[in-house]
């Protein structure tokens, strides 16, 4: 058996993937891909993916792959917005949950992270935090995370991880080179916990490569990078088979172009 939570996984000499899920196609290939380099990864369900398929279904599929796996393989629950979600994802066989409190204050955000704390303490599940807010590049802008409440939070409020914001933004289409590395190395200077990057896509390679292994960055989210290989094998699979109507037949080259870019993906940052 294979499950794991982020704490068997995340080391400081070296970055694991948060591979966002949106179906059967994307989340069994992303398994592949870990099976076949032999690196653990990390199976997430974000807010749209929750939105779409219900969490018992989700749980129930990111189990079943992470226990046929031969690596280990962590069961996600990414942007919980309250204790109730992140309950239901530890009620439906998740090993791991994120507690988004990056929009309250420092204060209500650790009281609400230490809440999730207590309740995934007692299942065995890991829980990660943000401070500071990651925005979007066509929505919310972002909020640099402050060092001194980066120590705060890492001091009082008990998680296993913490995203922050130095220039990353979700939903990066196109790579940029955004890093803030002085911030970066002042949030260092005053934590202790492996930290987290969410939007990975807009990351260039080489900088991921160099985060991964000269930072306390251990953990990088990846969805539009990927949805961006998803979207484009399944446009040829469309082309190349104009009569068929057979949803399997459509879908399933998506799945190794997913694998082969999610080997590489894995690779440069491990």
């Amino acid at each position: 058996m294979t499950v794991a939570n982020l704490k068997d996984v995340l080391k400081a000499d070296r970055a694991i993937a948060g591979l966002v899920v949106l179906g059967w196609e994307d989340a069994r290939a992303f398994v592949e891909a870990a099976d076949e380099t032999g690196i653990p990864i990390i199976l997430q369900a974000g807010p749209g993916a929750r939105k779409y398929m219900p969490v018992p279904i989700l749980g129930k599929m990111f189990r079943y792959l992470a226990e046929q796996a031969r690596v280990p393989i962590v069961c996600h629950i990414d942007h919980a917005y309250s204790l109730q979600e992140c309950a239901e994802g530890i009620d439906n066989g998740f090993t791991s949950v994120m507690i988004d409190g990056s929009r309250l204050s420092i204060d209500q955000n650790i009281e609400l992270t230490r809440s999730v704390v207590e309740l995934a303490g007692k299942a065995g599940v890991s829980v990660e935090g943000e401070v500071g807010q990651v925005g979007y590049v066509t929505g919310a802008a972002s909020a640099l995370t402050s060092p001194e409440e980066a120590a705060k939070f890492d001091r009082e409020a008990g998680v296993d991880a913490l995203a922050i914001s130095i220039g990353n933004v979700h939903l990066n289409t196109e790579k940029t080179n955004g890093i803030d590395w002085t911030a970066l190395r002042a949030i260092e200077a005053v934590t202790r916990l492996p930290l987290v990057l969410h939007g990975g896509s807009g990351i260039p390679l080489a900088e991921r490569a160099k985060l991964a292994h000269d930072s306390r960055v251990a953990k990088f989210n990846f969805g539009t990078e990927l949805r961006m290989t998803f979207g484009k094998a399944l446009r040829k699979s469309l082309k190349d088979q104009p009569d068929s109507f057979d949803r399997i037949a459509l879908l399933s080259p998506t799945i190794a172009a997913l694998r082969d870019e999610t080997v590489a993906m894995i690779k440069n940052i491990y």
